[in-house]
C-alpha cells in the first residue's frame, strides 16, 4: 500500500452505512478494516436485520471499545433496504460511504476518495476492488469500470461495486429507496445519478467476499427478475420500459465481464 499522506481541505465526517444480517463470520474483519483507517473522522452505522447468530454481539463488543459505532436493531427482518434507509436517515456525515457485513476496505480507501473527490470537485464516486472468498484469500479476479458514470450509462448497467461509493450529501442532499428486497443500493446509485455523474479513482481500495450467500451467486433467472422489479418498483417504468431495461443491463452484463472483470 502506498504510505504517501494526502492532503485533505477538511476533516468533514463520513457515515458508513453497513446493514446486517447474521453477519458474525465476518463482520469483525469489517469492522477492523473501518476502525484501521487513514481517515478517522467516521462513524459506522449498522442497522442489524434480526440476525439469528452472534452478530450482534460481536458489534456490541466493538461498540465498549469505540462510540463511533452506532448499532441499530430490527425488532423484525425487513430486509436490506429498509436498514439500508434506516441507517442513512440516523446519518449525521458530509460524506456518505457503504461497505456491507462481509466486505473489507484497504486502511487509505476513505482518505483517497475524500481527497479525489475534493481536488477534482466531484460529488459522486467509486474505486475499484478485488474478489476474496470465504477465507479472506483473494481470488486474483479484480474489477474496475468506466471513468465516468452518467445517467443514462448508470441506468444500463449498475458498474460500481457497493463497497466502493462514496456521494456528498452537501451536494446530493438526502436519498432514500424504496422498500424493495432486492438491488435496492443499485436503485439507489440511479436516484443519485440523476444529480451527479458517478467517476472513478482508478485504484484497488476495497475487498468483496464472494461466497455461497453472494448475491452475484445466484440464478440468473433470480438476477432478471430482481432487475426487473427495481426498475418497475423503483423507477416506476412501464411493464415494457422494465423488460427493455432489463435486456439493456444483461448485455452490459456480459460486457462489463469482458472489458472490466480482470484476472490479476
Amino acid at each position: 500500500m502506498n504510505s504517501k499522506i494526502y492532503s485533505i481541505k477538511s476533516n468533514d465526517l463520513v457515515s458508513v452505512i453497513t446493514p446486517a444480517f447474521n453477519s458474525g463470520m465476518f463482520i469483525a474483519e469489517t469492522i477492523n478494516s473501518v476502525l484501521s483507517q487513514t481517515y478517522q473522522n467516521w462513524e459506522l452505522i449498522i442497522v442489524d436485520d434480526c440476525s439469528t447468530d452472534n452478530t450482534i454481539e460481536i458489534v456490541k463488543s466493538f461498540q465498549e471499545k469505540d462510540n463511533r459505532i452506532k448499532l441499530f436493531e430490527n425488532e423484525t427482518n425487513k430486509g436490506s433496504a429498509f436498514a439500508r434507509n434506516m441507517a442513512l436517515r440516523n446519518a449525521k456525515g458530509r460524506w456518505i460511504a457503504f461497505l456491507d457485513s462481509d466486505d473489507v476496505w484497504h486502511p487509505y480507501k476513505l482518505e483517497k476518495q475524500i481527497t479525489f473527490m475534493e481536488q477534482n470537485g466531484y460529488h459522486f464516486s467509486y474505486t475499484n476492488y478485488c474478489e476474496i472468498d470465504e477465507n479472506s484469500k483473494e481470488t486474483g479476479i479484480y474489477l474496475t469500470g468506466p471513468k465516468v458514470i452518467t445517467k443514462n450509462k448508470m441506468f444500463a448497467y449498475c458498474w460500481p461495486g457497493c463497497l466502493t461509493i462514496m456521494y456528498d450529501t452537501n451536494f446530493i442532499g438526502s436519498i432514500q429507496t424504496v422498500d424493495i428486497k432486492i438491488n435496492e443500493e443499485y436503485a439507489l446509485w440511479i436516484k443519485i445519478s440523476k444529480k451527479a455523474d458517478c467517476y472513478l479513482l482508478n485504484e484497488n481500495l476495497a475487498k468483496y467476499r464472494r461466497h455461497s450467500k453472494s448475491l452475484s451467486n445466484q440464478s440468473y433467472f433470480k438476477l432478471i427478475k430482481w432487475h426487473y422489479l427495481m426498475f418497475r418498483k423503483s423507477e416506476d417504468k412501464s411493464a415494457i420500459g422494465s423488460v427493455i431495461f432489463t435486456i439493456v443491463n444483461l448485455i452490459f452484463g456480459i460486457y462489463k465481464k469482458l472489458v472490466y472483470r480482470k484476472k490479476s
